[in-house]
C-alpha cells in the first residue's frame, strides 16, 4: 500500500465515522378509526387507538429516522386505501407494501393495479401455520410470485418457520425476485431445528431477513439478551447486507417502544460494527426499497 492509498483509506474511514448514520424503518403499520376507512368484516377485535402517519412522523423525527416503509395492516385486509392515502399525503417520507387476497385468482391483476396506478412498492403474504394457510402450496401462488417479479417489487412473507420450506420452493421458481422474511419468521429461540429452516434460505442470494420481534421471542426483559445469539447466527449466515431492522410500530409500544427497537440494533448487539449497522439500519433496506 502506498502512502497515498493509506492516506485516502484513513480519510474515508474518518469521514464514515463522522457521517451521521442514516436510518430507515422498513416495517410499520398505520390505521385510523374512521368510517371512511372501515375495518374488514373479518376483523373481530379492531384497534381501540389510532396509529396515524402523523404520530409516526413525530417518532421518526425524535429518533433520527428519515424514511419508513408502511406495511398494509391486516385489519383492513385487501383495502389498501388508508396506507395509500397516508403515503400520498406525506410524499417522499413513506413507501408502501400492499396486500392482495392470496386465495383470489385475480390477485396478480389486483397487484398490478396497486403498483402501477396507486404507487405501492411491495406486496405481503401471511400464510398461517394451520390449515388456513395451506394456500401457500396451492396453484394460485406461482402466478402471484411471477407477477411480483415482473413488477420488480419485493415479496414480503410473514409466516412461521413451518412454512419456510414451502416458501423456498416458490423462491426457487423466481430467483430474480427479492423476498423479505418478516420478523425472523418468529423462530423460537430454543428450537435450533426451526432456526435451521430460516438459515437454509441464505443459499438464495435475494432473500433478506428482518431482525425484529426480539421482544416477542425473548424470555427476558429489554434488551432481550437471550435472543442475541439467534440474531448472531442469522448475521453469520446472511451477512449484514441481507439483514434489516424494523420496529413493527405501533405493536412495539406494548414492549420496548419505538426508541427501544432502534437501540437494540444500534447499541445492544455488541457483535455489530459501525459498517454492519449502516447496512442493517439503512443500506440493506435501500437495496430492497430505494427511496432516492
Amino acid at each position: 500500500m502506498t502512502r497515498r492509498d493509506f492516506t485516502l483509506m484513513t480519510a474515508a474511514a474518518t469521514l464514515s465515522a463522522q457521517t451521521p448514520m442514516r436510518i430507515i424503518d422498513p416495517h410499520v403499520h398505520v390505521w385510523k378509526r374512521d368510517p371512511a376507512y372501515p375495518w374488514a368484516k373479518e376483523t373481530a377485535n379492531p384497534p381501540t387507538e389510532d396509529a396515524t402517519p402523523e404520530m409516526l412522523l413525530d417518532l421518526m423525527k425524535a429518533n433520527g429516522v428519515s424514511h419508513t416503509v408502511i406495511i398494509q395492516v391486516i385489519h383492513y385486509r385487501w383495502d389498501n386505501r388508508y396506507a395509500r392515502d397516508s403515503i400520498r399525503k406525506h410524499k417522499g417520507k413513506f413507501l408502501g407494501v400492499c396486500r392482495v387476497n392470496p386465495e383470489s385468482p385475480g390477485a396478480p391483476d389486483d397487484l398490478s393495479k396497486l403498483v402501477q396506478e396507486e404507487g405501492f412498492r411491495g406486496v405481503r403474504i401471511s400464510p398461517a401455520a394451520n390449515a388456513s394457510g395451506d394456500w401457500i402450496a396451492g396453484p394460485l401462488m406461482p402466478p402471484l410470485w411471477r407477477r411480483t417479479r415482473e413488477l420488480k417489487i419485493p415479496m414480503t412473507v410473514l409466516t412461521s418457520t413451518s412454512r419456510l420450506p414451502q416458501a423456498a420452493r416458490l423462491i426457487e421458481r423466481e430467483p430474480d425476485l427479492d423476498v423479505v422474511i418478516d420478523h425472523m419468521a418468529d423462530c423460537p429461540i430454543d428450537r435450533p431445528a426451526e432456526l435451521a429452516k430460516l438459515i437454509a434460505l441464505a443459499r438464495y442470494p435475494r432473500v433478506y431477513v428482518k431482525i425484529s420481534h426480539t421482544w416477542s421471542l425473548s424470555k427476558q426483559p429489554f434488551p432481550y439478551r437471550d435472543t442475541h445469539d439467534q440474531v448472531h447466527k442469522l448475521y453469520d449466515a446472511f451477512g449484514p447486507q441481507r439483514l434489516m431492522w424494523g420496529t413493527d410500530w405501533p405493536l412495539v409500544e406494548r414492549h420496548c417502544g419505538y426508541a427501544g427497537a432502534l437501540k437494540i440494533v444500534r447499541d445492544e448487539l455488541k457483535f455489530l460494527n459501525d459498517e454492519d449497522k449502516r447496512w442493517m439500519l439503512a443500506k440493506t433496506i435501500e437495496r430492497v426499497w430505494p427511496f432516492g
